[in-house]
């Protein structure tokens, strides 16, 4: 199998911070905080839309219909649990950092749902999403948001250390991009110990900037361990544009420079990225090689809920909201007459009762005793 696949993002260099920086001409307009992002396009956003639909449509009539309606439950979960998170945080319900999913379901659900007994996630702080997908209950993760004792780790996690040993779910990780070196030592045990079980790594596009991408992808390649680094694009490192901060946009290109297989996918439609994530776990499986998947989606709202966004433009927001994963995916499957707009309806309303009745045990949750400021400290 070749190391390399021809599903590549086009390489492009923008030149456009430094010139604006180092021409007087572009002085008043390079320090202008207006977001400098491209109009909206209707009719391009549509298009988009609906050629991807078709693609999506040839997919789900080879799946199984109850994995298909697992995949959706999933995902509209992940969507009303998240805007629910946003909703008590407000009320002063949830405290600290807390970093939102909306808009990238389909990348875990597409990638985690591949995954069989025995393989393992890691993951960076926006992690609820992944934490549910891994088996952990929507009632311990909102109790672990809230501070409680019958959160996830007894509270003392919060937002962004979500963990579950029990379900290879081995964390949100604060530190940008400090989880790759972990998930590739990781990916290291379970070829030791003669599996064939793989890892996934989970990161966002920032961190590729950190050394320690580099230094995991080049002793992956050369150890040949069963992982696959997904690269969750979302376009912004915080408030940073990845045109500001990458001289290279394509992030699965950076696979050539280790002779390690790399992809791109788009993000917002859960069955490429389900079809992408099965072709690299079965050269891990296989070949024990690891791969490097660029999946690009947007999230819809800021960094975390203390960023207002306003680097963004109303206008590209409402592009990416034009293909949304969730409606992108319902349309497909009505369209393949596998689910009616009453089986959508049911779907929606499963989610949101799983999410209140989240919120309800994380309510009726006690703090933790005092004592447990002493428990689980090493030195």
């Amino acid at each position: 199998m070749p190391k390399t696949t021809t599903k590549k993002a086009p390489a492009s260099k923008d030149k456009s911070v430094s010139s604006a920086s180092s021409d007087p001409k572009n002085k008043k307009a390079a320090s202008s905080s207006k977001p400098k992002t491209a109009k909206f396009d209707s009719k391009k956003a549509k298009a988009e839309f609906a050629e991807r639909s078709k693609l999506q449509l040839e997919s789900i009539k080879k799946l199984d219909k109850n994995l298909l309606r697992e995949m959706l439950y999933q995902m509209v979960l992940g969507r009303v649990f998240e805007q629910k998170c946003a909703e008590v945080y407000r009320i002063g319900k949830i405290g600290g950092f807390c970093h939102l999913y909306i808009g990238q379901e389909a990348i875990a659900i597409g990638s985690m749902m591949a995954l069989k007994e025995g393989d393992y996630v890691i993951t960076s702080y926006r992690d609820h999403v992944q934490a549910m997908v891994a088996g952990i209950t929507p009632e311990a993760v909102m109790a672990e948001l809230y501070g409680k004792a019958d959160g996830n780790v007894k509270g003392k996690g919060g937002s962004m250390h979500l963990f579950s040993k029990e379900k290879g779910f081995f964390g949100g990780h604060g530190i940008v991009g400090g989880q790759i070196g972990v998930g590739t030592g990781m990916a290291y045990a379970q070829k030791y110990k003669g599996t064939d079980n793989v890892t996934l790594c989970f990161f966002g596009e920032a961190a590729v900037n950190q050394g320690i991408f580099h230094e995991s992808l080049n002793m992956a390649e050369l150890w040949d361990l069963p992982i696959i680094y997904i690269c969750e694009n979302n376009k912004y490192g915080m408030g940073t544009s990845q045109k500001r901060a990458m001289s290279i946009s394509s992030v699965a290109q950076k696979a050539e420079a280790y002779g390690m297989a790399g992809e791109f996918v788009d993000g917002m439609d859960v069955i490429a990225v389900r079809d992408a994530t099965l072709r690299a776990i079965k050269l891990a499986r296989e070949e024990s090689r690891p791969t490097l998947l660029e999946i690009r989606a947007y999230r819809y709202m800021g960094h975390s809920m203390s960023d207002p966004g306003k680097y963004r433009s109303t206008d590209e927001i409402k592009k990416y909201q034009e293909r949304d994963p969730i409606l992108l995916f319902k349309e497909s499957l009505k369209a393949a007459k596998i689910f009616t707009d009453k089986d959508f309806a049911e779907i929606e309303n499963e989610a949101k009762e799983a999410t209140q009745k989240a919120v309800d045990f994380a309510e009726n949750s006690p703090f933790p005793d005092e004592s447990e400021l002493f428990t689980d400290v090493y030195a």
